[in-house]
């Protein structure tokens, strides 16, 4: 029968189809395996594509047995998939990710980071797992995921044990991090890469500045907040934020002062080049590839253990890594890692001395 009428599912029961086109959409994924196999390929030469989807919902014991009853409507093709072979396969994940979380950085060097903590759900425990996640962006343009940790609600010091390892194992201080002002992160930059400039998010930072207005003005607000964001030039987003203090700060005095927080930090980015604004202004390079992670969390309904949880995040991000495009303005990266200087995004020029004048003179 066709997919979607598998298993007897009624299009008026929301969870039920919900759950239905996600068996389509597995079975779509694991063709390739099937393919594979016609090919006499073993599973270890499974695609990037179903191997994304087999970490995603064989998270730990019950997803691997739920997973086994998916696999059957596929037909004895798929007979290879069984929860051993899943097993032996999650467990190597694992380990590579074990691997990966403890690999030398001395020869990596990024020039910006974008920092978040994403919080989980984890089935067999109280506490929901805070991951503490770090995507970085080399001098040729390149993203990468730098760290996948553990943390505890987004703390200081749970930042200050990751950013203390990174620097153990050789890694360099950014230029610039990009984060939400609510983390604990800042705290631990500052005292582990007292160098780094800080970045706050705008979209962060625009949501939590609407939610105390009241709804009737939010959209009008919303459009002074992008245009603040947007403004080309350091000294138009601060007379914008002025603007916007002198309209709203006698009745709603809570959302001008959330503007206003750490306000040099929410224009640091006019301080590089004019192609890299788009990326330093928030943390969508982290959000993006996040909203498949959490979309698997929803369909396992939370990992078994903080340690599964933390893997199937691992091995997603890395899958996408792949697919993550450069940076615009990549080649100016190097300029900025040199320290050469920018002026509301565009490079200064070297001032020209006296002497050098009299020289061109002559």
């Amino acid at each position: 029968p066709h997919p979607r009428q598998v298993h007897g599912v009624r299009a008026g029961r929301a969870q039920a189809v919900d759950r239905h086109h996600r068996l389509v959409d597995l079975a779509e994924l694991l063709g390739h395996f099937v393919r594979a196999r016609e090919h006499r390929l073993r599973v270890g030469a499974l695609g990037a594509a179903a191997q994304a989807e087999l970490v995603r919902v064989e998270a730990d014991g019950q997803g691997l047995r739920l997973s086994q009853r998916r696999f059957t409507y596929l037909g004895e093709d798929a007979a290879g998939l069984s929860p051993t072979t899943i097993t032996r396969l999650t467990a190597s994940w694992e380990v590579e990710y074990q691997t990966w979380r403890t690999r030398s950085l001395a020869e990596r060097d990024y020039v910006y980071v974008w920092v978040d903590g994403v919080h989980f759900r984890v089935r067999l425990e109280e506490d929901r797992l805070c991951t503490l996640v770090m995507i970085g962006v080399r001098a040729d343009g390149t993203k990468e995921l730098i760290a996948v940790e553990d943390g505890y609600r987004e703390s200081t010091e749970s930042w200050a044990t990751v950013l203390r390892d990174l620097k153990r194992r050789g890694l360099r201080a950014p230029a610039v991090a990009v984060g939400d002002s609510a983390l604990g992160f800042w705290a631990a930059v500052g005292a582990v890469w007292p160098e780094t400039r800080e970045q706050r998010c705008w979209v962060h930072r625009l949501a939590n500045v609407l939610d105390k207005l009241p709804k009737r003005l939010q959209p009008k607000a919303k459009q002074a907040l992008h245009a603040i964001m947007n403004a080309p030039t350091r000294a138009e987003a601060e007379t914008g934020i002025d603007g916007f203090a002198a309209e709203y700060d006698a009745k709603y005095p809570k959302a001008v002062a959330s503007l206003r927080r750490d306000q040099a930090q929410l224009l640091t980015f006019y301080d590089f080049p004019a192609e890299h604004w788009r990326h330093l202004r928030t943390t969508n390079i982290i959000e993006s590839p996040f909203a498949t992670v959490r979309l698997r969390q929803r369909v396992t309904k939370g990992a078994g253990s903080r340690t599964k949880a933390l893997m199937m995040a691992f091995k997603l991000l890395a899958m996408a890594e792949e697919r993550w495009r450069k940076v615009n303005g990549s080649e100016l990266l190097p300029l900025v890692r040199a320290g050469v200087r920018f002026v509301d995004g565009v490079q200064e020029k070297p001032k020209t001395t006296k002497g050098e004048m009299k020289e061109n003179a002559a």
